[in-house]
């Protein structure tokens, strides 16, 4: 496997992982809710990946890419949006080797801590964090289709 920065011909790959992933992963939320945001949410706008800060990785494996992380850094945080491992390749520890690049490539912005936000409501998300050192440290809420889910935020120092 292996993880490299992302270019713009990944982003039709990272949408099919985004996609898989929450059709999978979210039953709470409506099928075509997921395919709308999906569409919305993964593309070169919303990732830019030449913005000041912004760190975006995916792993490819035989040439398939089955995994990406986001994440931006400014002044001393830096916040993972989002770190998604294609179903049919989680428990590989992809989404750890993903992490342990991302938080090389985060530390060369000088930040003392990194947040994770995902739904509350993902217990192996949070799980996943959890097991890397973060705290559970705020709550909030995030909009999508005009409804208000509930979501994590998780943080670790690592100044």
């Amino acid at each position: 496997m292996d993880i490299r920065s992302a270019t713009p011909d990944d982003f039709e790959a990272i949408r099919a992982v985004a996609r898989e992933t929450w059709h999978a992963t979210y039953d709470e939320l409506e099928a075509d809710m997921i395919d709308r945001t999906v569409d919305n949410w993964y593309t070169d706008d919303s990732m830019p990946l030449e913005a000041p800060g912004t760190v975006v990785l995916v792993a490819v494996d035989d040439d398939e890419l089955v995994g990406f992380t986001h994440a931006v850094a400014q002044g001393d945080k830096a916040d993972i949006l989002r770190l998604y491992v294609h179903p049919d390749h989680q428990g590989e520890r992809i989404g750890s080797a993903l992490h342990e690049r991302l938080t090389a490539e985060i530390e060369s912005y000088d930040v003392d801590r990194v947040r994770s936000f995902d739904f509350a409501f993902n217990d192996a998300s949070r799980a996943f964090y959890e097991r890397l050192g973060f705290e559970q440290t705020d709550e909030g809420e995030v909009e999508i289709d005009g409804e208000y889910y509930p979501e994590a935020v998780y943080t670790h120092d690592i100044a």
